[in-house]
């Protein structure tokens, strides 16, 4: 549970960059209302606060494309896709249920937008400073949600590497597999219920 005031606090400071792992309830498809962020408005949805998590901490590699303070996206809506092709419907399907329902939500690389995981990590390769620098980030960013002793689980093994390359004698880390591989959604529900 946090307070009304850290939301708004990492709302304001992140929201353009990171979320929490709560969607509204599915429609007619599965993709249905992945993109409904009313559910995230804690004057709309009273159970908010009581169902946010900041000790879990949900893991993406970087954005697909590069999202700034400035922007024009609503705030908190990464994860939370409204499009067709879309994965994000696998998360929540995944994860509905489970102790990590109502996580933090962002991704370990920020402002570097690319699709291609490969090619990120590419330049993480030839940019070491670039990775340590989203690592400074991040862990203040930790502090600043006000998490205290987080779990991270890292969608996929590329994430997986960064964290434990930089953070592994510092915080708990999961991981499963990427929800945008080539995985049903009940197998992936299957591998998320399970993790300890």
């Amino acid at each position: 549970m946090i307070t009304l005031k850290q939301f708004n606090d990492i709302k304001n400071k992140y929201g353009h960059c990171s979320s929490f792992a709560v969607w509204a309830e599915v429609g007619d498809t599965p993709k249905s209302n992945t993109g409904d962020l009313s559910v995230l408005d804690p004057d709309i949805n009273k159970e908010l606060l009581s169902i946010l998590n900041v000790d879990v901490v949900l893991l993406g590699l970087n954005g697909s494309r590069v999202v700034d303070p400035e922007s024009t996206a609503p705030p908190l809506s990464i994860f939370h896709s409204w499009t067709s092709f879309q994965q994000d419907y696998k998360i929540r399907y995944a994860f509905k249920g489970s102790p990590y329902w109502g996580a933090y939500m962002t991704d370990i690389i920020k402002h570097y937008g690319e699709v291609d995981s490969t090619k990120t990590m590419e330049y993480l390769k030839r940019n070491k400073e670039y990775e340590q620098e989203n690592i400074r980030f991040f862990e203040q960013e930790l502090l600043d949600i006000g998490a205290t002793n987080p779990t991270l689980i890292a969608f996929g093994n590329d994430v997986h590497n960064i964290l434990t390359r930089n953070l592994k004698d510092k915080y708990k880390i999961l991981k499963v597999p990427h929800y945008a591989h080539f995985i049903n959604k009940d197998t992936y529900r299957e591998i998320v219920q399970q993790l300890p």
